[in-house]
């Protein structure tokens, strides 16, 4: 997609639009470079919230997050009327949310977290790839990004169970 296409398709969005902002990541997404990275850092607050619940209310909340996230995206994404338009970062939240589930929160644990998420979100190997082309929609915009999250929580867990982190 080109430049002038890119902006065209976000002059179709608006903050003062509740599925527009949430899309946007609170509007990080409108960040000039790198939006992926900036709507990753928009979860970091929510993150936050995560070991204030118990295992299952947290996996509630992502669950409910990624459910709303699918309708969120599919909206922003018909309104542009762009599939997966790069300022469309609610998928890198609960990404970013998905990988810190059941992760003590250190300093280190989220700046590691946070670049594994980064690192399979950007390189996206393979079931990742696979879905980010073949599957569309809400559905899809979110898919490759709970993947991204799937694997960086089993790599996370993986470094906490042989004490790799958290020191």
């Amino acid at each position: 997609m080109d430049k002038a296409t890119k902006k065209a398709a976000l002059k179709k969005l608006k903050l003062s639009n509740p599925w527009h902002f949430l899309a946007l990541g609170f509007g990080t997404g409108l960040a000039p470079f790198m939006p992926g990275t900036f709507g990753t850092l928009a979860a970091i607050p929510l993150v936050f919230l995560l070991p204030l619940m118990p295992l299952f209310g947290q996996l509630c909340l992502v669950l409910v997050l990624t459910l709303i996230g699918i309708r969120i995206c599919d909206i922003a994404s018909r309104d542009m009327g762009v599939h997966d338009h790069s300022a469309i970062v609610w998928d890198e939240v609960v990404g970013m949310l998905i990988t810190m589930l059941a992760v003590p929160l250190t300093a280190i644990n989220l700046l590691v977290g946070f670049v594994i998420f980064r690192l399979f979100d950007i390189i996206k190997p393979w079931p990742i790839r696979y879905c980010d082309k073949h599957v569309h929609g809400g559905f899809g915009i979110m898919l490759d990004d709970v993947l991204a999250g799937m694997f960086s929580l089993a790599s996370m867990q993986l470094l906490l169970h042989f004490q790799l982190l958290n020191f």
